[in-house]
């Protein structure tokens, strides 16, 4: 069940005062259109990056984080990033912005498995990032936030870089590994429960080098969360980011039943799941052009999650 209320959030020293929903609970997605597709898909441009990547220059302005050896007990990032909260209690789960105004945030998950890896290894698969929808968002400046997987960020370094130098994007965690953090999430594999706490913090260190609008945001995979997966999240001051409308783009056969998805249950405040994992989602950067033209004519306009979930 979902309750609505009034969550403070600290934006640049001030109180401000935002309407969420927020959940406890085990929860888990289902997507529409769902059937496996292995059939390689042509990229545009060749993946970048090696197998574990390399952090920007130091050109490019970051400051290389200090790591601890203890989650537990290390200082979170930033207090003032959007989606940071007092550590040490479970965290809240969001799936919405308040339902006044016009803004919708469009979130785009960057999954990266071992299995993946190795499709890109032996050449069952060309690419999982899908420059086709950077591209677009890029070119009619389009505000959007990616939840990316450290691994994602290790195999494509220069695309991360890029992504975090677009002052329209901001970037998100969505684990290092792409683990399940319960049982039965989608046939993905299990973090042990002893590891899940370590795997965020380790997500939050990859991203933190390549700077940019970065976040205290985090998504589960699959969307699956109990509340042994939230209190294991509890040290590191993190706001959990579901989502409301569902486009089910991984593994879609066509762009059509996603616009559907999308468009039939989007709504002022929405938090629209998309993917950019290329060769999984292989038909979301036709949907997406259909998308942004239906939430024009609806009167919608896309934001970054952090002004979404603040109502603007």
């Amino acid at each position: 069940m979902s309750l609505v209320a009034v969550t403070a959030a600290a934006l640049a020293g001030t109180l401000v005062l935002v309407v969420t929903v927020i959940r406890d609970g085990t929860t888990s997605a289902t997507s529409a259109d769902s059937a496996p597709r292995f059939d390689p898909v042509e990229a545009t441009v060749p993946a970048t990056g090696g197998a574990t990547g390399s952090p920007p220059p130091a050109t490019s302005g970051p400051v290389s984080p200090t790591p601890s050896p203890d989650p537990r007990t290390s200082r979170p990032g930033s207090v003032d990033r959007p989606g940071a909260t007092r550590p040490g209690s479970r965290p809240q789960v969001v799936d919405h912005g308040p339902r006044s105004g016009n803004l919708v945030a469009l979130t785009f998950d960057a999954d990266m498995t071992d299995a993946m890896l190795g499709n890109l290894r032996n050449g069952r698969a060309r690419s999982y990032a899908n420059l086709r929808i950077v591209e677009l968002l890029e070119r009619q400046e389009i505000p959007a936030t990616f939840f990316l997987t450290g691994k994602w960020v290790e195999r494509y370094p220069e695309l991360t870089r890029r992504l975090a130098g677009n002052p329209r994007f901001e970037l998100a965690n969505h684990t290092y590994g792409h683990h399940a953090f319960t049982r039965n999430c989608h046939g993905l594999p299990t973090l042990p429960a002893a590891r899940l706490t370590e795997d965020v913090a380790r997500t939050f260190r990859v991203i933190e080098p390549y700077g940019g609008r970065q976040t205290r945001y985090f998504r589960f995979p699959g969307l699956c969360h109990d509340a042994a997966a939230l209190d294991a999240l509890a040290p590191l001051g993190v706001t959990v980011v579901d989502g409301d409308v569902i486009s089910g783009d991984p593994f879609a056969k066509s762009w059509r039943p996603i616009v559907k998805a999308v468009l039939s249950t989007v709504r002022p405040g929405s938090v629209v799941v998309l993917h950019v994992t290329e060769e999984n989602a292989a038909m979301t950067d036709e949907a997406l052009p259909h998308i942004l033209a239906g939430l024009r004519d609806r009167g919608l306009r896309p934001a970054v999650l952090s002004e979404v979930l603040a109502g603007g």
